[in-house]
């Protein structure tokens, strides 16, 4: 193993118990079945208590999220996800919650904050550059009146929170341990709930033409998600890089449609002008880099 990934030894470790890959698919099963279940019943709950409003927006397929109610239930709802990799390792690895996180729950926490730190610096120093403006010349339009978003935004920041850290705690976790567990190459135990995550990520409803685009760069995100964590041993820094990719496109300017409900500011959706999407994936590209070095450096201290 990689000197630098010698951290992530004691992260794998409570998974090496109980390695099999037919634990792992298994386990898969009961955390897919928990994640819908548990969605299934949640819309019974809305549909019993507001059929015409939270029920109809979140079942109409390409629309949900798009009011601030039904967006905090939708991020908030990822809970489920959490909760289906942890029954997982619970019943077919006799493995704990806390063990997903990492040996640590306080170094997760240290960081998390040290990561946050950084690239809280990083996405000001960004904001502080010359206005050049969208790409495609299309402007941010008020969404949320400034007091409302105002209100809402601790709420919104607690399930972004909710959200990043049950994809964390699903892919880079539980996926992640398992496969490492079982098999050395970072080929695979980086590869595989990369390019899983990607898989979830390819949504040409939303992306059209530009779907395979974002499934890629979803992969690229995920593979240094999974560095930072081998390199920190813990979740803290993937869930804190996570985070801050999330809020800002949640939280002050989103794409008119799904999840555009908790935003401060929205603009036209990719599916309306795809040259806007192909040309703003360079400075994606290029954010990402920044961030995953940023990262990298702040967990050095």
């Amino acid at each position: 193993m990689h000197a630098a990934y010698a951290p992530h030894d004691a992260f794998v470790a409570p998974a090496r118990a109980r390695p099999e890959i037919w634990r792992l698919i298994a386990g898969l099963v009961v955390a897919a079945a928990v994640l819908f279940g548990l969605s299934s019943a949640l819309r019974g709950v809305l549909y019993a208590l507001a059929p015409d409003t939270l029920y109809a927006e979140l079942a109409m397929e390409g629309g949900t999220g798009t009011t601030p109610a039904s967006a905090l239930i939708l991020l908030g709802s990822f809970a489920f996800m959490a909760l289906g990799a942890i029954a997982a390792a619970h019943h077919l690895h006799g493995r704990s919650a806390k063990s997903l996180i990492g040996p640590s729950l306080g170094a997760a926490a240290r960081d998390f904050f040290r990561v946050l730190g950084a690239l809280a610096l990083l996405y000001i120093a960004v904001a502080l550059l010359p206005p050049w403006g969208v790409p495609g010349g299309m402007e941010p339009e008020p969404n949320l009146a400034p007091g409302l978003w105002l209100a809402l935004l601790p709420l919104t920041l607690a399930v972004l929170v909710i959200q990043t850290g049950a994809e964390e705690i699903l892919f880079r976790g539980y996926l992640q341990q398992q496969l490492a567990a079982r098999f050395a190459s970072p080929l695979i135990w980086i590869g595989v709930p990369s390019a899983l995550f990607a898989f979830g990520h390819y949504v040409p409803a939303d992306f059209g033409g530009n779907a395979a685009i974002v499934a890629l760069w979803s992969a690229a995100f995920a593979v240094a998600l999974a560095d930072v964590t081998a390199r920190a041993g813990n979740l803290g820094p993937a869930v804190a890089m996570h985070f801050m990719n999330n809020v800002f496109p949640v939280a002050f300017t989103a794409m008119e449609g799904a999840l555009s409900g908790l935003a401060l500011y929205t603009v036209p959706a990719a599916t309306e002008d795809p040259a806007m999407l192909r040309s703003a994936m360079p400075v994606e590209a290029g954010m990402l880099l920044c961030s995953w070095l940023a990262a990298r450096l702040a967990l050095r201290r």
